[in-house]
C-alpha cells in the first residue's frame, strides 16, 4: 500500500474525531458551562497525533522532491530537450528558444576507485636498422687495428716476348682503431625497484635502448675523436660521390643522383648492396616516384616489405643526418667489432644512495666500427650545390 495515502487516511481520520470532540465539548459548555477533563485530554492527544502525522507528510514529500530534482536533472542534454519552449520551437510556434540550464555533474562518484592499468605506456622507440644491415663480429680485445689498402696503381700490361713488364704500385695505411664505451645512467628509489617490478623493467628496456639508439646515430655520424665511434659519414670513411646539382639534370635528381653513385661503384667493381637515407629523404623519394609514371617502374618492395631501388635495398635509418646519402658495398668495406653487449648494472653503493635508499642503474656497451674499404661507399648531399 502506498505510504503517503495511508498517512492522509489515517490524518483524515483524526481530523474528523477532532470534530466530533469539539462538538461534544461545546454541548458540554453549554450545558455545564465547564468542558469535562475526559473530553480536554482527548482534545489535546488527538491535536498532538495530528501535528506529528503533518510533519511526517511534510518530511516525505521533501524527500520526495529531492529524489525527483536528483533523478530529473541529469544531464544538460536532458535538461534542455525537457525545458518549457522546446516543443513549440520544434513546431516552429516560435523562432527563439532559450533555457538556463542547471551546472550538476552525474555520476562522479568520488568513491569509486579507478580502473588502474598493470602496463606501462611507453614512449618512442624508434626502429634501429643500420646494426643489423652491417657485418658484425665478436672481439675481446680493446683495439682493433688492421692494414688498409691506401693507393693501387695498376700498370698491368702486354709484355713483348724478353721485354721487362711493367711495375705496379701498391701503398697501404696501418689503422687503429680503440673500442668505444657507450653509456648512461639514472638513479630509482628502492621501492620502486621492489614494487613496480612492471615500471623497473620498463626502466631496464628504456635504458637498454638508450644505449643502442647513441649506436645508431654514432655509426653514421660519429667523428672518431677519441672515445667516440667513427661513423660511416666521418671523413675518410667513404669517397666523395662528386656530382654537383648542375650534373643530375632538371626531374628526380635523387633518384639521379642514386643512381650515378650506384653505376660508378659499379664501374669501380663494387656491387651495391645498400641505398643508406634517413627515413624523411626517403619518404621524399617514395613521394616524387608515386606521382612520376616512369618513376613508378623503379620502386619494387622485396624481401618481406624492404625496398629496393634498381635491385639494391634501400636501409632507412633514424641516424643518418637529413640530405645526406650514402651507396657502398658496406658487406665488403665496413665490420663492427663487438666488445661487450648491452649490460646493465645495479648499484646501491653509489654516492649517497645507501642512506637515501635509492638504486643507480647504469647502462654500457663496448664496440668500434672499422670502415676498411672507403672506396666501397660512395656519400655526400642528397642535394648538393
Amino acid at each position: 500500500m502506498d505510504v503517503n495515502k495511508e498517512l492522509m487516511a489515517m490524518l483524515d481520520g483524526i481530523e474528523q474525531k477532532l470534530n466530533d470532540f469539539s462538538k461534544k465539548s461545546a454541548e458540554e459548555g453549554k450545558i455545564a458551562g465547564t468542558q469535562s477533563a475526559e473530553t480536554k485530554s482527548a482534545l489535546e492527544v488527538l491535536g498532538t497525533k495530528q501535528r506529528e502525522l503533518a510533519d511526517e507528510i511534510l518530511a516525505i514529500k521533501q524527500r520526495g522532491v529531492q529524489q525527483q530534482e536528483t533523478t530529473e536533472v541529469s544531464t544538460w542534454g536532458e535538461q534542455f530537450i525537457k525545458g518549457a519552449g522546446y516543443d513549440a520551437f520544434l513546431q516552429r510556434q516560435t523562432s527563439k528558444f532559450v533555457m538556463q540550464v542547471k551546472n550538476t555533474l552525474v555520476g562522479a562518484d568520488a568513491t569509486v576507485a579507478p580502473a588502474r592499468q598493470g602496463n606501462v605506456v611507453r614512449g618512442a622507440f624508434a626502429p634501429l636498422t643500420l646494426e643489423s644491415f652491417l657485418p658484425s663480429t665478436p672481439t675481446s680485445s680493446n683495439a682493433i687495428e688492421f692494414t688498409k689498402e691506401n693507393v693501387f696503381t695498376n700498370s698491368a700490361a702486354e709484355v713483348a716476348e724478353g721485354s721487362d713488364a711493367a711495375e705496379s704500385a701498391l701503398t697501404w695505411t696501418l689503422v687503429n682503431m680503440p673500442i668505444s664505451n657507450v653509456a648512461h645512467w639514472l638513479k630509482i628509489s628502492r621501492q620502486l625497484a621492489a614494487d613496480a617490478p612492471a615500471l623497473a623493467a620498463y626502466v631496464d628496456t628504456r635504458m637498454r635502448y638508450g644505449v643502442n639508439r647513441k649506436v645508431e646515430t654514432a655509426l653514421c655520424a660519429g667523428n672518431g675523436t677519441p672515445p667516440n665511434i667513427s661513423g660511416i659519414f666521418n671523413s675518410g670513411n667513404f669517397t666523395a660521390h662528386g656530382y654537383a646539382n648542375a650534373d643530375l639534370g632538371s626531374t628526380l635528381k635523387k633518384l639521379v643522383l642514386i643512381r650515378k653513385i650506384k653505376g660508378d661503384l659499379e664501374a669501380a667493381g663494387d656491387a651495391p648492396d645498400g641505398i643508406l637515407l634517413n627515413p624523411a629523404d626517403w619518404a621524399q623519394i617514395e613521394i616524387d616516384l608515386l606521382t612520376t609514371a616512369a618513376g613508378q617502374t623503379l620502386l619494387s618492395y622485396a624481401d618481406g616489405g624492404t625496398p629496393r631501388l634498381w635491385g639494391t635495398p634501400v636501409i632507412t635509418s633514424v641516424g643518418v643526418t637529413v640530405d645526406n646519402v650514402a651507396v657502398g658495398n658496406f658487406a665488403q668495406s665496413s665490420m663492427i667489432h663487438n666488445r661487450e653487449d648491452v649490460m646493465v648494472q645495479l648499484s646501491d653503493s653509489d654516492d649517497d644512495n645507501f642512506t637515501k635508499q635509492l638504486i643507480t642503474l647504469l647502462a654500457t656497451r663496448r664496440l668500434a666500427l672499422a670502415t676498411e674499404r672507403p672506396a666501397g661507399i660512395r656519400a655526400g648531399d642528397l642535394t648538393p650545390a
